[in-house]
């Protein structure tokens, strides 16, 4: 199965793939009662993708909160795109925040700092 979905709830952000583009989205809020469980299947996902396919794969940002679990989980996500930029592999985040959140941009730009890989922050709207 090539495609993932996950509908967005109050504590987790929405998730959506594209095999054929590279492209795996994640909009929302991340706080999920067990990190573990929810970034299992983007985990998963990711991996098969860096495996699979020799495209280029492109991680679109829209988090809004992430609690210490769920930041603990897009630094594993950082670190296998980390690993695979190392190995040739073309890789690129594009973090998408709002302007009034300062907090957001503050998080995107220390999780910047540890990649070697394109990283693009941008103000949404």
């Amino acid at each position: 199965m090539n495609a993932l979905h996950i509908l967005a709830t109050q504590s987790t952000p929405s998730v959506t793939s594209d095999w054929e583009q590279g492209l795996l989205t994640m909009q929302g809020d991340s706080y999920p009662e067990n990190s573990f469980e929810f970034f299992g299947d983007i985990i998963t996902w990711i991996e098969r993708y860096l495996k699979e396919s020799r495209a280029p794969l492109r991680l679109e940002l829209r988090l809004v909160y992430m609690n210490t679990s769920s930041v603990k989980a897009m630094m594993d996500i950082f670190d296998m795109l980390e690993e695979a930029h190392q190995h040739g592999r073309q890789v690129g985040v594009d973090w998408f925040y709002d302007p009034r959140n300062e907090r957001v941009l503050d998080l995107a730009d220390e999780f910047r700092e540890d990649c070697s890989f394109p990283f693009q922050i941008a103000a949404d709207g």
